[in-house]
């Protein structure tokens, strides 16, 4: 995971001070990643370590207004039964240390030397010369943590009850940025995250041309017509993924009326409708879920096949 900088500035602009707590390193069995991380105020916080003891006691630690760094053991002493350990960095941040961020990796001091070690510029270096990731972790008692950017573009048409449950349990994952478009404001909801950008068009399709050849589409909007047009703009634009609401006979439909538009079947089939998994019933909640697995499903398939390839 990386460092999440939006989330960070918005957390200090209403609340001035916020702790920062994220797990630096983990040995064994452990209820987060590194890189899972928590901010704290007063009176509340965002994000999860993991829950249970082990967060209840980092948050009630954060809120002392001082860095620190702990390796814990998940043991039955805590309360706790994964087995392994987990070392947390928990750091203070205002609006002036969030001014002194500059380029695409946080580099902070946890516990060590007050200057920066060798081994940190050397990785640092290193990973600059040949255009590598760096990867989150504490290093000779320094943390190293590259910037969150969206991995995944994902553009979602139409504003109605699936559009908002689908943005609404992918709108808080990680490396995600959203595209919401419709065509009347009015169909948006009053408030919706920073992160999400909602695109007003009269004709949803126009702005298909504006898309990542890498994005993923889920086309949802109130009418057949409409739905009909975008899909026809994104096979002749090209896309990583898209779905498309509603039943086989509609696809069907579809299928012939995209066929007389020019479309072969390969291009055509590369659109899957119906989204997410339909035994789990048609209630928004439901699609959105489904959807949601599947794209989840998706990235944790990439990341073992880039292993298994590295």
């Amino acid at each position: 995971m990386s460092f999440d900088v939006q989330a960070l500035r918005d957390a200090v602009a209403v609340h001035g001070r916020v702790a920062r707590v994220v797990v630096a390193q983990v040995q064994g069995s452990a209820p987060r990643e590194v890189g899972a991380a928590m901010l704290v105020w007063p009176g509340g916080q965002s994000g999860t370590i993991g829950g249970g003891a082990l967060e209840l006691d980092a948050a009630a630690r954060a809120l002392t207004g001082e860095d620190w760094l702990e390796r814990i053991a998940l043991g039955p002493a805590r309360g706790q039964c994964c087995g392994g350990a987990v070392t947390l960095v928990a750091q203070v941040w205002d609006a002036a240390q969030l001014a002194e961020i500059d380029g695409d990796v946080v580099v902070r001091r946890a516990r060590g030397a007050a200057q920066m070690p060798l081994q940190v510029k050397a990785l640092l270096r290193a990973a600059r010369a040949s255009d590598a990731p760096i990867e989150t972790g504490l290093v000779a008692g320094w943390m190293i943590e590259p910037i969150a950017k969206p991995s995944r573009h994902v553009w979602i048409y139409g504003a109605g009850h699936v559009g908002r449950a689908i943005v609404s349990v992918l709108a808080p994952l990680p490396d995600v940025a959203i595209t919401w478009v419709d065509s009347s404001a009015d169909r948006f909801p009053l408030q919706t995250p920073e992160t999400i950008t909602q695109l007003v068009a009269g004709n949803p399709a126009d702005v298909v041309q504006y898309a990542p050849s890498g994005a993923e589409h889920l086309v949802l909007t109130y009418s057949h017509a409409m739905d009909l047009e975008i899909c026809h703009q994104l096979l002749s634009h090209g896309f990583a993924k898209a779905g498309l609401i509603g039943s086989k006979t509609k696809w069907a439909r579809f299928g012939r009326k995209l066929a007389a538009l020019g479309h072969s079947q390969a291009q055509i089939s590369q659109i899957r409708c119906p989204i997410g998994r339909p035994e789990l019933g048609k209630h928004p909640q439901a699609i959105a879920i489904g959807v949601a697995g599947e794209f989840l499903a998706a990235a944790a398939t990439l990341k073992i096949s880039q292993q298994r390839a590295g």
